[in-house]
């Protein structure tokens, strides 16, 4: 008991730690701010070096660009309304939680929590989440604005640190975001870019879309029990003793038993949900139906399915919403409605300042080639060692992970470095399946504990919803053992998995040429 005590002290110091260099960085907003203001200085200062280094994806010479020119300047300038209007996470984020507000403050997901905790063991509360937050990737990045709040006002009503419950869902959608038993449009994303690669060395070969899908869906079960053991034996004790919830809660819906009117409401609510998912699963089933691509695909990003995900997720949780709201009395006209959405706004505001600070540092990052560069510094540094093909696939795994923590976006990364990585792992005898797999675990370990990652702050956001003091230091020390022992488990879990032979996906091998 004294040893588990000493090692309890030791990691809450090192963790505290972490938090409070954390915490005194400035808010993120200015942190990205300042992140802009030094990427215009590195490039300014890199930019007349000749690296030696060839961008794979033209191949030109790659160079820092400077952003401190007079045209750089213009065109950011010019620039600048767009960068902000067409961030990615700007509109997944704002559209999708004008539905999830009305559903919130109608009360119908608090009826729908209630019925979950009413069936759900105490025991298997948080196995079932992190499982949850894996499915959610298939919603693309729907999981970030739905799945991670909802960890907390679960944890919260089932009596539980609420902080803990995001936590461990933040770990599923983006610790384990290469975990997943349901193919989504990552899957043939990754391996249109794996695929170009291989043919640098062998022109006829192709590959499966689904080359990594029985890995991708047995790290399923290594990613819900990491996240399981950590979250009930480190994290939320931790959380306990280092940062009690808030006693000020009125905005979070009380857990009181359910009245005869909100059941039947609820009730009805959810049947026209049902109904819908029913009318679209009938809509997108025939090959030639219209939310598919033109290829009859319904996975690929080029299906209208896939790019109405979040419009989709909105519907279903507005039409819901207000006919519960109606229904259980709890709107009386269609102002309400409207307050509802607007209140759910309001709490967005802190988040919509950060994401202009954010679109505007990640777009200068991308603009100044620092990313690119970096990235092929450490795959030809990785190459010049020559080192056996398993420690080469465990540097891979940690290479990717380093490069995750400068360039968020994983399909942006693996366009970059899969011509240098799958050509030279081939001549080593390692098939781009393998490579493809190795790339996508080092792609998911480290997306929890960067502040670049751009829904980091909106994780963040809903913290502060309950603990107004985090910060993104708190943020950092939260997640960074969920890092760190999924880096560690799963690496090891691939080397096993390979020494076995089972198979990483569809027509998948593990050696080049094919034996």
């Amino acid at each position: 008991m004294e040893k588990i005590s000493t090692n309890k002290g030791l990691l809450d110091r090192f963790l505290n730690a972490i938090e409070k260099a954390g915490n005194k960085l400035p808010d993120p907003a200015v942190l990205f701010l300042g992140l802009m203001l030094l990427t215009w200085l590195f490039s300014t200062l890199l930019a007349p070096i000749d690296f030696g280094e060839f961008d794979p994806r033209t191949g030109e010479k790659l160079f820092i660009q400077n952003l401190l020119t007079g045209e750089r300047l213009a065109d950011f300038l010019s620039r600048m309304i767009s960068i902000f209007i067409n961030f990615p996470p700007l509109g997944v984020v704002l559209l999708a939680m004008l539905g999830v507000g009305v559903a919130e403050y109608s009360g119908y997901i608090n009826a729908g929590l209630k019925y979950l905790l009413s069936f759900t063991p105490q025991a298997l509360l948080t196995p079932i989440l992190i499982l949850v937050a894996i499915v959610s990737h298939t919603a693309a990045d729907a999981g970030y604005v739905l799945v991670i709040p909802l960890g907390g006002i679960i944890f919260y009503a089932a009596g539980r640190h609420p902080l803990a419950g995001i936590a461990a869902t933040f770990a599923g959608v983006s610790g384990g975001f290469s975990a997943n038993f349901i193919p989504s449009a990552i899957d043939p994303l990754l391996q249109s870019f794996t695929q170009s690669a291989a043919q640098i060395i062998d022109p006829s070969i192709t590959l499966n879309p689904l080359n990594n899908i029985i890995f991708t869906g047995i790290s399923s079960i290594v990613v819900i029990g990491v996240g399981w053991y950590l979250t009930d034996k480190i994290i939320e004790p931790r959380l306990n003793r280092t940062n009690p919830v808030d006693k000020d809660l009125s905005d979070i819906p009380k857990m009181e038993d359910l009245k005869p009117i909100e059941k039947r409401a609820f009730k009805i609510a959810s049947s026209v949900m049902l109904l819908g998912l029913i009318g679209l699963f009938f809509w997108a089933s025939p090959v030639d139906s219209s939310l598919r691509s033109e290829n009859g695909e319904i996975t690929s990003f080029a299906a209208p399915l896939m790019r109405s995900i979040v419009p989709l997720i909105f519907l279903i949780f507005w039409i819901p919403g207000i006919i519960f709201g109606f229904i259980s009395t709890s709107y009386k006209s269609s102002t309400d409605v409207i307050a509802s959405m607007s209140k759910s706004m309001g709490s967005m505001a802190h988040y919509i300042v950060m994401a202009f600070f954010c679109a505007l540092f990640i777009d200068a990052f991308a603009q100044s080639n620092i990313g690119a560069m970096t990235a092929l510094k450490g795959a030809a540094f990785l190459q010049s060692l020559q080192l056996p093909s398993q420690v080469t696939v465990v540097g891979i795994i940690f290479l990717s992970a380093f490069v995750n923590l400068l360039v968020g976006s994983a399909s942006a990364k693996w366009a970059l470095i899969s011509p240098v990585f799958v050509p030279m792992l081939m001549q080593l005898g390692i098939s781009p399946d393998l490579t493809q797999a190795a790339y996508r675990i080092g792609d998911s370990v480290s997306n929890i504990i960067t502040p670049l990652l751009p829904y980091f702050p909106l994780v963040v956001i809903f913290c502060q919803k309950y603990v107004k003091k985090t910060g993104i230091g708190t943020l950092v020390s939260i997640m960074l053992p969920y890092s760190i022992y999924l880096l560690v488990i799963w690496t090891a879990f691939l080397l096993i998995y390979w020494s076995l032979g089972i198979p990483l996906g569809l027509q998948s091998t593990y050696e080049y040429p094919a034996m």
